[in-house]
């Protein structure tokens, strides 16, 4: 289906909110008849993509073949431009991974410059962590710069204030539409059974604040304050002839985490900031994959729901400007990239506005916008 984005939930002026499949510029109305036969039109006459994720593999394949029909028929669609997009999906979860190769070495080489960059654990498993799903927004929303402690080099006490270093994440995550049952894990062949599709991410991290506070615990408020997500979730059955073969894992996983077939997503990303693209990638560089992310989080009986969303981390190539965050292209700072208007940048600023792109092949990912406001202190009126 050329230039098919996916799922998403959308309103016009003076409609209720309810489920569409956007293609190209227009959104095919998925509520006004054609998928009414076998009862799939109820579904989508709701606020959300959540009944008809929890349907499962056969319903979410029959109405991609109805669709596909629809719009080879020429059916009537709803100009992008005149819709409203909302949060797609109930966020259940989120859980973030760290799973690519070169960001996981990028980062090792900036803080730890005399030392391996790969901590022991890192080839082994999928690193990740739990998220704030309450703080999953959808595109186009804006993002406030956060408040918080950092501690200024030299300093011997932290201090309050707005972050200095607010970065973006260049991230592919992927949605559940079938749970599982709690104390079951869900091996990597179950993959397809459970996971509907995928979005573009942005992981918005406010690398002063984390810097000072995620040991020995991890990420908490310099991640926590907001991550956007596409308006529109693409079908992994659209994405079928982009999976290739993964880099190869050295050493060779456990059991649990064995993968049979390619699962790498062939995905062409692009990063722009204040209209200028300052990173080119792609996500079949990923060293975990999504069936070993998914099975990793659920091989101790954690369970799995209808909107659970996982992100892949920040995806990073090998090459300069291949980098999908800006404590990589900057080197932490030291190196300013340039933009079109003649600024630089080393970290946001207030007005920055970051857009997310993605396409595999025919299929264009939903994009991910979000401009930057500025910090709003405690107690302030604003």
């Amino acid at each position: 289906m050329r230039d098919a984005v996916g799922f998403g939930v959308f309103a016009t002026e003076g409609t209720a909110p309810r489920v569409g499949f956007r293609v190209g510029d227009g959104i095919l109305d998925l509520s006004a008849g054609g998928l009414s036969a076998g009862g799939l039109g109820d579904v989508f006459a709701v606020p959300s993509l959540d009944p008809f994720l929890a349907l499962g593999r056969s319903a979410w394949e029959e109405a991609l073949e109805r669709i596909d029909a629809l719009v080879s028929g020429g059916a009537e669609v709803v100009p992008l431009a005149e819709a409203t997009v909302h949060l797609p999906f109930t966020v259940g979860d989120y859980v973030d991974f760290y799973s690519s190769l070169e960001h996981a070495t990028n980062l090792g080489r900036l803080f730890r410059p005399d030392a391996e960059p790969l901590l022991p654990n890192w080839r082994h498993l999928p690193v990740g962590y739990h998220g704030r799903a309450g703080t999953v927004v959808v595109s186009g929303t804006p993002v406030v710069r956060p408040c918080g402690q950092t501690r200024p080099p030299g300093a011997e006490a932290p201090v309050f204030g707005p972050t200095r270093r607010l970065d973006l994440e260049l991230e592919l995550g992927f949605v559940v539409g079938v749970g599982s049952e709690r104390g079951v894990p869900v091996p990597t062949a179950a993959f397809r059974e459970h996971v509907f599709g995928v979005v573009l991410v942005n992981d918005w991290s406010a690398r002063d604040i984390q810097a000072w506070e995620y040991q020995p615990l991890g990420p908490f408020l310099g991640k926590s304050f907001a991550t956007s997500i596409s308006a529109w979730v693409t079908p992994l059955a659209l994405l079928e002839s982009r999976i290739v073969p993964a880099p190869p894992q050295d050493p060779e996983p456990l059991p649990y985490l064995r993968v049979e077939g390619d699962w790498g997503l062939d995905v062409e990303l692009e990063v722009e900031i204040a209209r200028t693209v300052v990173s080119r990638t792609n996500a079949r560089g990923l060293y975990w994959t999504m069936p070993q992310q998914l099975a990793h989080a659920t091989v101790n009986g954690a369970s799995i729901r209808t909107g659970d969303l996982f992100a892949s981390g920040t995806i990073s190539g090998s090459e300069r400007g291949s980098e999908g965050s800006l404590i990589e292209l900057t080197r932490n700072g030291e190196h300013p990239i340039g933009l079109g208007d003649g600024t630089t940048r080393t970290f946001l600023e207030d007005g920055d506005e970051v857009v997310l792109r993605g396409r595999a092949g025919d299929v264009r990912l939903g994009e991910v916008r979000g401009t930057v406001l500025p910090a709003r202190f405690p107690g302030s009126a604003e």
